[in-house]
């Protein structure tokens, strides 16, 4: 019979998985960063990669708190928002759109890191897990930044200057 699966089990499954993606967010948002072409992107890519950096050591900590070795999972949603952000570079290289469209990638990776580190917080309250809960609420919060951050790119500059092209 198999064994009965619980929330802590559930909560470490999807630490795996954000620390997964979190590790091929490090590894894509370079190629954002040479792919955008105005200056403020590419700024906001280096400087979204440093904290990504921080993101990944906070996962570390955590998985410290529950006892387990740091390790991801393969998380299909990231390899496929990342796919398509990478399909963007290819098809709109050279083109006034490829700011925007990096942009609306960048946010789709956001918004699932959102997800993520907000049902984990969540969970981790419920366990009782105050520190772990902090150190998950910390990246929360800087994620919640960043997409606002990327908007606010979008509107001034990415979108107007893409449909100036057209």
């Amino acid at each position: 019979m198999a064994k009965e699966k619980t929330l802590e089990d559930l909560f470490h499954d999807t630490l795996k998985d954000i620390y997964y993606a979190e590790r091929k967010i490090l590894k894509a948002l370079p190629k954002m960063a040479r792919g955008a072409s105005a200056p403020a992107l590419k700024q906001a890519f280096e400087k979204h990669k440093e904290q990504t950096e921080t993101h990944i050591e906070r996962l570390q900590q955590v998985f410290d708190i529950i006892g387990k070795r740091a390790q991801g999972k393969t998380c299909d949603a990231i390899e496929g928002i990342i796919a398509e952000g990478e399909e963007i570079l290819d098809e709109f290289k050279g083109t006034a759109a490829l700011d925007a469209g990096l942009i609306s990638s960048a946010q789709a990776v956001e918004h699932y890191e959102i997800t993520r580190y907000g049902t984990l917080k969540r969970w981790a309250e419920t366990l009782g897990m105050k520190d772990a809960a902090k150190l998950l609420d910390a990246t929360l919060q800087e994620e919640s930044q960043t997409d606002e951050d990327l908007t606010a790119l979008a509107d001034k500059t990415a979108n107007p200057a893409a449909m100036k092209a057209a």
